[in-house]
Order: structure tokens, then sequence, then C-alpha cells
């Protein structure tokens, strides 16, 4: 299978892959599936992807941007986009740093996920807000990056930030990224 846009959907929930992947076949895509690591690992032996939309959680709790690292280990040159339904600063940062040219919050679309491959460049133009961050948002990012340091342990995570497993799990649940 060779193709000048080769997509691979890096996700777990296959269900959503599937539509994904409609969606970008009817854009003249040729796409690939893995939900794991090991899989892409596999894929990246027979196929050379032009493009990468990657989860940023997976199954088993591992994390997506081991992916993102081997996928642009594999191809400097390939598009790579996370999406997550756990968005913070600094999963952001870490994805960009590996090699990921965007990344996105969960719900996002086929259009958002194109334009997405299409925004490579840095755009010093963008808007600056004097808004500062709040103290909801910081604590909501510290919770996310324990979160994923504990391997999305909540138990460990409530630990951790020194706080009950329950208001741990009631804060996750009032604040779910959908």
């Amino acid at each position: 299978m060779s193709s000048d846009r080769l997509l691979l959907i890096v996700e777990d929930d296959a269900a959503f892959a599937r539509t994904l992947g409609r969606s970008f076949e009817r854009r003249q895509y040729q796409v690939v599936h893995a939900s794991h690591r090991d899989e892409v690992e596999a894929i990246l032996q027979q196929h050379s992807p032009t493009h990468a939309v990657v989860d940023l959680k997976l199954e088993a709790n591992s994390s997506g941007l081991a992916c993102v690292q081997l996928l642009h280990q594999h191809n400097p040159n390939m598009l790579i986009v996370v999406l997550t339904g756990f968005a913070s600063i600094n999963t952001a940062v870490e994805a960009i740093k590996l090699g990921a040219c965007q990344y996105l919050a969960k719900p996002s679309n086929t259009d958002d996920i194109e334009a997405a491959f299409g925004h490579i460049a840095g755009a010093a133009e963008v808007e600056l807000t004097n808004r500062s961050t709040s103290i909801k948002t910081l604590e909501w990012e510290r919770i996310h990056e324990v979160l994923a340091e504990t391997d999305f342990n909540i138990s460990e995570a409530a630990r951790r930030l020194g706080m009950h497993r329950r208001t741990l799990a009631r804060k996750l649940e009032k604040q779910r990224v959908k």
C-alpha cells in the first residue's frame, strides 16, 4: 500500500477509529489503524504513513506520546496530530517536543484534524489574551499531570496530590472532558 496520503490512526476506541477512518477515506486518504504501540511498530514494518492521528490515552492506560515519538523517529516529515480527551499544557508541550505538528482536544472532527495537518508552521499573529490562568485550570492541569505520572491510577494520584480518592474521583467526574 503506497499513497501520498496514507493515514495511520492510533486509537483504542474501535468504533471511533472506524468512523474517523471512513471519513478520511471519503477525503481520498488511505487509512490503516493501530490500537497500541506494538501494532504501530508492526504497521511501520510494512507501510510508510504520511499522516497520523494519535490518541493520547490508549488501552491499558498507556500513553500515545510513545507512539508519537516512534512515528517521528520513523519519519521526521510525518504530519502527526495528537487527539485527546485529557488535554493539558504539559502533554501538549511534550507532544510537540516529541514530533507532533498539532495537539487537539476532543471533540474534534475530520475538518479540524485535516486543518491541523495543514497548519504546521507557528503563527506569531495569534491573539494574546489578557486573561490569566485561573486556579481551577491550574488545579485541573496538575491533576492530569499527576494522573499521567501514575498511569491514570486514581488511588495513587490522590495520594500524591494529598487528597482523598473519592474527592479526586468527584473532581474528575465534574470536569470530564468529552
